[in-house]
C-alpha cells in the first residue's frame, strides 16, 4: 500500500489483510484432508502406504477495498469468477 502496487498472493489471510488478490489452495480443504490421514494412521495404516495427494480445489479472492484505494476498477468478469469479494 505504502507505494501503491497491486499485489497478489497465493493465500486468503493476506488479501484479509489487505493484499489486493490471491489466488491458491484452500487451506481450510487441505486441513481437512489432513485430518483423514491422521485419522488413517491413527487406524494403523502405515504412513509410506499412504498416497501423495495435491490441493485439490483452490480460491481466488479479491479485495474490492484495496482495489478502489489503489485507483484500479475490476472488470465484473473477475468479479464473477471470484470465490469471495472482501467489500
Amino acid at each position: 500500500m505504502q507505494y501503491r502496487l497491486p499485489t497478489m498472493f497465493s493465500g486468503r489471510v493476506w488479501v484479509e489483510a489487505g493484499g489486493l488478490m490471491s489466488y491458491g489452495a484452500d487451506t481450510g480443504d487441505m486441513y481437512r484432508r489432513a485430518a483423514t490421514y491422521v485419522h488413517k494412521i491413527l487406524q494403523g495404516a502405515k504412513p509410506a502406504g499412504l498416497p501423495v495427494e495435491q490441493p485439490m480445489k483452490f480460491e481466488f479472492v479479491i479485495n474490492r477495498k484495496t482495489a478502489q484505494t489503489l485507483g484500479l476498477t475490476l472488470p465484473p468478469h473477475l468479479r464473477f469468477f471470484a470465490d469471495k469479494v472482501i467489500e
